[in-house]
């Protein structure tokens, strides 16, 4: 396993900055945007004080993997990567492994999540009242297991606060029906052809959360892929060979950090409390483990 280096938890550019989110740092540049994936992790919705070593850099270089993968599927990556280096230096430990320059869209305050098995929210979902986002499942399904057809289930984006699930019903009046139909066909059709690579990699793609924005300028308005791709803090990825339903199964993703704090006497609401040194290094060792195994490919670090 290789030796993480220092976490970056907060980025300072001589850039301005447009927001700090839970994970990401985004600066103006210009028409573009400078995205740089930072080591924070949140979870239930809150930013944990710990960060996860090299994180930031896994979930860059594993979203610009699939980007090149889904290469017919319109995304935010700008055509120019070049940075001002009047202002910014290119080899700044901030930014190595970790950035993205991007076009700048208008995004879509929608989640869409397609499931091809029951787990998280949609499993505490079905237990409460046996359907998931108005979606009516058969009785007696376990958590874990593979459900009958992917199901697409959106949710809305809080800016404060825990995500909501939404039927679909509601994202077409958020939305209008053209984009939601396009968003929903695309995050179906990308979560498809993930989960047949990922299966041929060992691994179970249990769910996955793609977000869509557009751009300001484009008058027919086609939803563009943005934020992240098919990362551990998008997705649950379940080992294969040890997927038993019943339970939650061996992941690549923070699900383990999860679990860590619903043992805990924690009402999901800020402070968070912090994660002790076996919680880091395993979860860390989690997320190269799940580059290593998407990718074919040894971390760089």
């Amino acid at each position: 396993m290789s030796t993480a280096a220092p976490p970056i938890i907060t980025t300072t550019l001589s850039l301005p900055l447009m927001t700090r989110g839970k994970v990401r740092d985004i600066y103006h540049l210009g028409d573009r945007l400078l995205i740089v994936t930072t080591d924070r992790i949140s979870a239930f919705d809150v930013v944990l004080p710990t960060p996860i070593p090299d994180k930031g850099k896994i979930l860059t270089q594993l979203s610009l993997f699939w980007f090149d993968v889904f290469q017919d599927v319109a995304n935010h990556l700008s055509d120019d990567q070049s940075l001002p280096t009047r202002f910014i230096n290119p080899d700044d430990p901030q930014l190595k492994g970790r950035m993205m320059i991007v076009d700048r869209l208008d995004m879509h305050p929608v989640e869409c999540v397609a499931r091809g098995f029951l787990a998280g929210s949609a499993w505490h979902e079905y237990r409460e009242g046996g359907q998931v986002s108005g979606i009516k499942l058969k009785p007696g399904l376990r958590e874990a297991d593979r459900l009958p057809e992917t199901i697409f289930t959106p949710a809305t984006k809080a800016a404060e606060g825990h995500d909501r699930n939404i039927s679909f019903d509601e994202m077409v009046q958020l939305l209008g029906p053209s984009a939601a139909e396009q968003m929903r066909a695309i995050t179906l059709d990308v979560y498809a052809r993930a989960a047949a690579a990922c299966d041929e990699r060992g691994i179970l793609l249990a769910d996955t959360k793609l977000e869509f924005g557009v751009l300001p300028w484009d008058e027919s308005e086609m939803p563009i892929l943005a934020d992240e791709l098919l990362s551990p803090d998008s997705s649950r990825f379940w080992a294969k060979e040890q997927w038993k339903p019943g339970g939650s199964p061996v992941s690549y993703d923070k699900q383990f950090v999860r679990n860590y704090l619903m043992s805990m006497d924690w009402d999901r609401t800020p402070p968070a409390p912090g994660l002790p040194e076996n919680v880091v290094k395993q979860t860390r060792e989690k997320y190269v483990m799940a580059y290593r195994r998407l990718t074919g490919q040894a971390f760089p670090g």
